[in-house]
């Protein structure tokens, strides 16, 4: 495959040109102006960050692509998927409230949120793909409704994909809660019964028969029934339903990458990434640490692989931040590796390649 271009601008600005400008200099020079987006549905797809983590990107530069995209004709959305976890985004009521308390209200951004998979994580189009590890992937409905697909990623590490970027944020973010534990999970989910309450929600939503209920009301699934749908991990209103969180760290990896084909395939994509406080774990805890590198600056290109190759290899070109947690490690180049050695970051992109998401060559241009 013939190399991607990339678009870079790094972060230095000054009185002529702040970061915000720049930002929409870089999109307009990735080409992003020359997209057919009048009168269309444009999901921009970002982290709004957990509550306590202050990683996230500034609602600021949502703020330029939306702008822009409203001049261009079209109808922009902010969206992100529920987590699978307990937190302060596993419902759209907890995920908008953490949106607007982390500045992503229609006041800062000029537009609205919509979580993607709805108010309990099982709002979802199922997507045929026929991939090797994933044959019909579940995406929420919101993302899937939109006409063009936009992301803007904050680069950083992750404790099990290696890399938390562009992919990772396609095709982990946009999946549903079900979906999620498809891709986390390499068996069925389990009940803690400490936390059942015997509401049966699980038993309504599962077409399999695989839930009963013991002398105490309380759920249990049987395994041999089980489908490993992952619906009841979404209906259930107390967590009590839980996935195995088992899935092998590159199997992860390359079903995240099914799912970012599902996101993408038929359709426009276009993608921005920040490698800035780049963290050594996902935005999805509820803290964030030192960053380890320096920060770098802004990168732009219609190819989810080629970008992610691009931040990675911007990442590990830095070096460590003194007192960061990555100080104490071995430095081998690869700061990735250091920081998580049981992850390969690189699994995500060569099989994203592998299966004609993009290109993991590329050409850097710098504006």
């Amino acid at each position: 495959m013939a190399k991607s271009q990339v678009f870079f601008a790094n972060f230095r600005a000054n009185p002529n040109e702040n970061l915000l400008q720049k930002l929409r200099r870089l999109a307009i020079r990735a080409g992003y102006d020359k997209l057919d987006l009048d009168g269309k549905f444009v999901a921009l797809k970002i982290h709004f960050g957990e509550w306590g983590n202050l990683a996230f990107l500034r609602p600021n530069y949502a703020r330029v692509i939306v702008d822009l995209t409203k001049e261009m004709g079209g109808k922009p959305f902010l969206t992100d998927a529920n987590t699978l976890y307990v937190g302060s985004r596993k419902n759209a009521l907890d995920h908008i409230e953490t949106a607007y308390a982390n500045g992503f209200n229609p006041f800062v951004t000029g537009c609205h949120v919509i979580i993607a998979d709805g108010l309990k994580g099982t709002d979802e189009t199922l997507v045929p793909i026929d991939g090797k590890y994933v044959k019909e992937a579940k995406i929420g409905r919101a993302v899937m409704d939109a006409d063009v697909i936009v992301t803007l990623t904050h680069v950083k590490m992750h404790e099990c994909a290696g890399l938390g970027g562009v992919l990772k944020n396609i095709g982990m973010g946009c999946g549903s809660r079900a979906g999620k534990m498809e891709m986390h999970s390499n068996g069925k989910p389990s009940v803690d019964k400490a936390l059942c309450i015997g509401c049966r929600a699980c038993a309504k939503t599962c077409a399999h028969d695989a839930i009963s209920f013991d002398e105490k009301r309380k759920a249990q699934i049987d395994k041999n029934k089980c489908a490993g749908c992952g619906r009841c991990v979404g209906r259930c209103p107390k967590d009590a339903v839980y996935p195995a969180f088992d899935e092998k760290y590159e199997i992860l990896n390359k079903k995240v990458c099914e799912y970012s084909l599902a996101v993408v395939k038929d359709r426009p994509a276009f993608h921005i990434a920040f490698v800035a406080d780049v963290s050594p774990f996902c935005d999805c805890h509820g803290e964030n640490d030192v960053p380890v590198v320096p920060n770098v600056g802004m990168f732009a290109s219609f190819d989810p692989v080629a970008i992610d190759v691009a931040c990675a290899d911007a990442i590990n070109s830095q070096p460590v931040v003194p007192r960061s947690i990555l100080d104490g490690k071995s430095h081998s180049g690869d700061h990735f590796n250091d920081m998580h050695p049981t992850t390969n970051w690189r699994s995500v992109v060569e099989y994203g390649a592998e299966i004609g998401l993009g290109s993991m060559e590329y050409e850097l241009i710098e504006i």
